[in-house]
């Protein structure tokens, strides 16, 4: 790793501890994106319905400008569109089931000290990386 990708990761991280802050400190909630989707499609909540589409929007957006300022950071896709299918509906089972996801329980809960997304996390990176090894081998 060169300086400079060291410094990019370490600037990446820096800003989503950052955005985590103040969503806790803003609005009272941690920023779990499984849990904003789920709550923005719910509509149970009204009142916060357009804050967490904005930020849903916001993430999304950032993506597509991100790819488009800097190509290459992202990597090529190699998987089709039956396989980003089959891997979204897992990891949307996988949040519903654990509920929360890494941003929820790897960036907030683990910061917070939460004793659930620290088990949340052990587990989830142990079906990742038996993944990874199962799909590398096939």
């Amino acid at each position: 790793m060169t300086t400079e990708s060291a410094l990019r990761v370490l600037l990446g991280g820096a800003l989503i501890g950052l955005a985590a802050a103040i969503a806790l400190i803003a609005h009272g909630r941690i920023a779990g994106i499984s849990g904003t989707l789920g709550r923005a499609l719910d509509g149970d909540d009204d009142d916060g319905r357009p804050v967490r589409l904005a930020f849903l929007v916001g993430l999304v957006a950032t993506g597509v400008i991100g790819a488009q300022l800097v190509p290459g950071a992202f990597g090529a896709n190699v998987a089709g569109i039956a396989q980003l299918a089959i891997a979204g509906l897992l990891v949307g089972v996988g949040t519903t089931l654990g509920n929360g996801c890494t941003s929820g329980h790897g960036v907030c809960g683990i910061s917070r000290g939460s004793r659930r997304s620290f088990v949340a996390v052990a587990v989830f990176m142990a079906t990742a990386m038996v993944t990874a090894t199962i799909r590398g081998a096939l």
